[in-house]
C-alpha cells in the first residue's frame, strides 16, 4: 500500500510538470507568433539618393551633388527626425541639416533635395518606437567646380556736370545811328532845245527915201 501511495504522489508530480512545461511553450508560441505580426519598424531603411535617382530605387548612392533621403519599409505613416553631421575627415560633426518627415501607409517616404558644400557626412535616422540606435548612413557631397565666369563690363555712370549760374548780360550800350550813305539821285537831264536855225539875210532892192 506505501509503495501504491508513492507512485501515485509521483504520478501526480510528472504530470504537473509536464502541464507547466506545455504552458511555457505555448505562451512561448503565442508570443513568437504577435512579434511575426508586429509592424517592421526598425526593418525599414534609409537611403542617400542624387536628385535625378527614381525614389522607387533602393540602391544607395555614397557620392551625390544635390540629393535627398528615401525611406523603405517602415511602420506606416511613422514620423521620422533626421540630422546630417559634418564627419571626418573633412568634418568636425557639427550638425549642418535637419528635418523631419512622416512616412505614408506603406512605411515609404522622400524628403526634398538637400544641398551642401563639398565634404564626408554622416545622417542619422531617427522615429519613434525605434529598438535599437538610429539607421545612418555616411556619403561624400562632390559636386564639379563651377568655373568663374567673367562679370559683364560695367558702363560708368555719365557723369553730371554741375549747374552753372549764367552771367547777366550787360545792356546793350546805346550807338548813333549809323548814317545812312545814299547815292546821290542823278540829276534829271536837261533837255536842251536846238539852236534855231540863223536868219538868212534878204537881199531885196528897196527904194531909198529920204
Amino acid at each position: 500500500m506505501p509503495m501504491f501511495r508513492k507512485r501515485t504522489k509521483l504520478a501526480v508530480a510528472v504530470g504537473a510538470a509536464g502541464a507547466a512545461v506545455g504552458l511555457v511553450l505555448a505562451l512561448g508560441a503565442a508570443s513568437a507568433g504577435a512579434q511575426a505580426k508586429a509592424p517592421p519598424g526598425d526593418n525599414g531603411d534609409v537611403k542617400i539618393h542624387n536628385s535625378n535617382t527614381p525614389v522607387t530605387d533602393e540602391r544607395n548612392e555614397p557620392h551625390v551633388c544635390v540629393f535627398y533621403l528615401d525611406a523603405f519599409n517602415f511602420d506606416p505613416a511613422q514620423s521620422v527626425s533626421w540630422r546630417i553631421e559634418s564627419w571626418p575627415p573633412t568634418g568636425n560633426r557639427s550638425v549642418v541639416d535637419t528635418g523631419t518627415i512622416t512616412l505614408d501607409s506603406s512605411g515609404n517616404g522622400a524628403t526634398t533635395d538637400q544641398t551642401l558644400p563639398n565634404g564626408h557626412y554622416k545622417l542619422f535616422w531617427t522615429f519613434a518606437g525605434e529598438k535599437g540606435a538610429a539607421k545612418q548612413k555616411v556619403f561624400w557631397v562632390s559636386c564639379p567646380a563651377t568655373p568663374p565666369t567673367t562679370p559683364p563690363p560695367t558702363t560708368p555712370p555719365p557723369t553730371t556736370t554741375p549747374p552753372t549760374t549764367p552771367t547777366p548780360t550787360p545792356p546793350p550800350t546805346p550807338t548813333s545811328p549809323t548814317p545812312t550813305t545814299t547815292s546821290p539821285s542823278p540829276s534829271p537831264t536837261s533837255t536842251v532845245p536846238p539852236s534855231a536855225p540863223a536868219p538868212t539875210p534878204v537881199q531885196t532892192s528897196l527904194p531909198v527915201t529920204g
